[in-house]
């Protein structure tokens, strides 16, 4: 269980630092200065969680001196907000998402070990595609909150988030898609059945869980909240994207428990 939530909080975390790049300054000091604190929380957390392995490869050692670095530049990020650094707090947040992805490579390679490349590729994949996923959805929802805050923020900000989210909602989809018919060809159980009889045996529920509220339920949402968006409808927006973020968190939540039970990364 530490290792499900090692995963998610870290690649929750990394999301969010990433997908401030891409929200515009008008949103003012006080939404970075609040996003980037609580992405910095949740990556302190999730090293807390991080399970240590009985024999530490250079892999495992190389992911979490990168996320400590990523952890380090956000912390710092956040302490410079409203205290002058302007030139500086883009740097620093580059920083952040770049050791952020360096130590999903090494988790996805780490998790991989012993395994095929094209099994580590798409895992590494699949992590970029759960943190874009995770981050789109978290910044949109809080973007959209942000409104009561600052009534006068122009709409646009808004839509451009929730394009980003629908794009790594496909994304997401795309891989995961990829995921399974690569395991559909190759995966095998201890038992001797392959993916297919176990997706739908008993076993098989989480997958149908995993696949049903984090990827359908998010696409539909995200599309009824571009389309409230479009309308200028912020309040409405908001109320779905925090059911859409709800459903995003359980998907991907049971993504990282199939892949530790199953090696399939889903």
């Amino acid at each position: 269980m530490s290792s499900v939530l090692f995963l998610f909080l870290a690649h929750l975390g990394i999301g969010i630092a990433a997908t401030l790049l891409i929200v515009g300054s008008t949103a003012g000091a006080q939404f970075f200065r609040f996003n980037s604190g609580l992405a910095a929380v949740l990556l302190l957390v999730a090293l807390a969680f991080r399970a240590t392995p009985v024999v530490v490869t250079d892999m495992e050692s190389a992911g979490v001196i990168a996320l400590v670095v990523a952890t380090g530049a956000l912390l710092v990020y956040w302490a410079s907000i409203g205290r002058g650094l302007a030139s500086l707090r883009p740097w620093l947040l580059w920083v952040t998402a770049v050791g952020g992805g360096l130590s999903m490579v090494a988790q996805g390679i780490g998790l991989s070990a012993g395994e095929t490349w094209p099994l580590a590729a798409l895992t590494v994949a699949s992590f970029f595609s759960s943190a874009a996923l995770l981050g789109g959805a978290c910044t949109a929802m809080i973007l959209g909150h942000w409104y009561l805050v600052l009534p006068s923020m122009d709409v646009s900000l808004l839509q451009s988030m929730v394009k980003f989210h629908i794009g790594s909602t496909v994304v997401r989809t795309v891989v995961v898609a990829v995921v399974v018919g690569a395991a559909f060809v190759s995966w095998q159980a201890p038992s001797g059945a392959s993916y297919s009889q176990y997706v739908l045996s008993l076993d098989g529920v989480f997958f149908w869980q995993r696949v049903l509220f984090g990827l359908g339920s998010p696409a539909v949402l995200s599309y009824l909240t571009w389309e409230t968006a479009k309308i200028r409808a912020t309040q409405s927006a908001t109320g779905i994207l925090y059911v859409d973020l709800f459903t995003v968190v359980v998907g991907e939540v049971l993504a990282k428990y199939l892949l530790l039970s199953t090696r399939v990364p889903v």
